[in-house]
């Protein structure tokens, strides 16, 4: 009797041990994946990129201005698996409160990953502008320019681009100047759009989230048919960051 009670205890104890592994949160072996869908924490500092804008609370309207010198010049296009992303030509730049930056790149987020007023929108594209340490032990700035997008008409500007995206994950195809523009995304002028924005201090929202981000996310919201928006997503899948905790943080 002592002999089939010890077991049964035995029985119980493993069978509440197997249950409680199932209970817990799946094992991640990418780490990279990790880290990338990691809900709002501190391990990274206080101002982590994308936030929830409260269009209501902005103070300042009116600085940070932005200036360009702007050759419309995209070379590239990439299929990084996790997002497509669109090369600029080396040479153009773009300057606010006394700090110039280089345009780099420009890549795609679906859904959106800042929300305005609790909004998220099918997808957000990023224009990422670049400036060297400025001394050493210090780290890139960056200045990147968030445009939301709603479903909608066909978007000019991205059908220029999507039938050139590679198939394959991982790869890349030169595009002859000219025949994508960044422009074509506008109605107005590229100058009048970028200074139409919600400004704040963040960070990149992929690692290694550096907080050196000056983000300008445009007010106004582009639109973009299903299909486009679909096909975009059906490359690099739900790759949008939790919003994180303001703590304090200013949008002017």
């Amino acid at each position: 009797m002592t002999i089939v009670k010890s077991i049964g205890s035995k029985l119980y104890l493993l069978l509440s041990l197997v249950l409680m592994s199932c209970s817990l949160d799946p094992v991640v072996d990418d780490v990279e994946s990790k880290a990338f869908y990691s809900l709002p924490g501190l391990e990274h500092g206080l101002i982590q990129s994308p936030i929830n804008i409260l269009s209501q609370k902005q103070h300042d309207l009116g600085r940070h201005k932005v200036t360009l010198h702007f050759e419309d010049a995209i070379n590239e296009i990439e299929n990084l698996g996790h997002t497509v992303q669109l090369d600029f030509e080396a040479g153009s730049t773009i300057t606010s409160d006394g700090m110039t930056y280089e345009f780099k790149q420009m890549h795609f987020h679906t859904p959106s990953e800042h929300l305005v007023d609790g909004v998220t929108y099918p997808m957000e594209m990023h224009i990422v502008n670049y400036r060297a340490p400025l001394y050493e032990g210090d780290y890139p700035h960056y200045l990147v320019i968030g445009v939301l997008f709603k479903m909608g008409q066909e978007n000019k500007f991205i059908s220029e681009f999507l039938g050139k995206i590679p198939e394959k994950a991982h790869s890349h195809a030169a595009i002859k100047k000219g025949v994508v523009r960044l422009h074509d995304l506008f109605s107005a002028s590229l100058e009048e759009e970028l200074n139409n924005f919600y400004h704040y201090k963040g960070s990149l929202t992929t690692p290694p989230y550096t907080e050196t981000v000056n983000w300008f996310v445009l007010r106004h919201i582009i639109e973009a048919s299903p299909e486009q928006i679909y096909a975009i997503n059906k490359i690099e899948g739900n790759n949008a960051r939790h919003i994180q905790g303001e703590y304090g943080r200013v949008v002017d």
